[in-house]
């Protein structure tokens, strides 16, 4: 994907792409609103994208596109500290040559490489020993309510497993963060097990004993965060 408000610019930068074969372009932009608006109903591994731009900032979309690889051209070099800070891919100073580019591209292609080799799955210990949790069984984690340090984790199954002396940032660090969200003091929850959310509330599509789908509380110091995630 291309992003560039400057036509001149975006024009160019599509030239040099269909030069590299490697990508594939599957749309070029030059509206960060259309942009953000569309970005949802696309399939890409790359974003490729200018940083001053009216009314939001490539800073501000790369934010935004939940860990998604992202290639920053600009003409100003003083947003390269941000841009990193992002883990951006690279950082192109314009005008972009070819090779420069081509540069940035095969650093973009090792980061996918490497993400798509990455573990579906963590090791924790639990109250029953050592055990192999695979990211799509975890629905939710919530703290123990007979020890603080423990938390209880709620899977796909409808069971449940605690497991021992973890804390949620220690969680959060081992998860990917594009699928699991803190919510609030006590409980994440995994993306795909939400069902409705309202300002303060998640109904989860997790059943209880009794029938009913699970409720949970959207924090406030969470909400943002959650929102920004579960709006793309």
């Amino acid at each position: 994907m291309l992003l560039d408000d400057e036509l001149p610019s975006l024009t160019y930068l599509k030239m040099l792409c269909e030069q590299i074969p490697e990508l594939e372009i599957i749309r070029s932009f030059n509206d960060a609103e259309l942009f953000l608006r569309e970005a949802t109903e696309l399939v890409f591994d790359l974003c490729i994208l200018d940083i001053e731009m009216p009314d939001v900032t490539g800073l501000q979309i790369a934010g935004a596109l939940k860990g998604k690889p992202v290639i920053f051209t600009t003409g100003y070099k003083e947003y390269a500290a941000e841009a990193f800070d992002l883990d951006a891919v690279d950082y192109v100073r314009k005008p972009v040559t070819k090779e420069r580019l081509e540069q940035a591209i095969q650093k973009a292609i090792k980061r996918i490489d490497n993400g798509n080799r990455l573990e579906s799955y963590i090791q924790l210990n639990t109250d029953k020993g050592r055990t192999i949790l695979f990211f799509d069984e975890l629905c939710l984690i919530r703290t123990s309510e007979t020890d603080s340090r423990d938390k209880v984790v709620f899977l796909q199954n409808n069971s449940k497993m605690q497991i021992k002396n973890i804390s949620f940032a220690r969680v959060l660090e081992l998860l990917p963060a594009d699928q699991f969200c803190r919510v609030n003091k006590k409980e994440l929850i995994a993306f795909r097990c939400v069902h409705f959310f309202s300002h303060d509330t998640i109904t989860t599509n997790i059943i209880q004993h009794n029938g009913k789908p699970l409720v949970v509380i959207l924090g406030e110091t969470y909400r943002k965060n959650f929102l920004r995630f579960i709006s793309l």
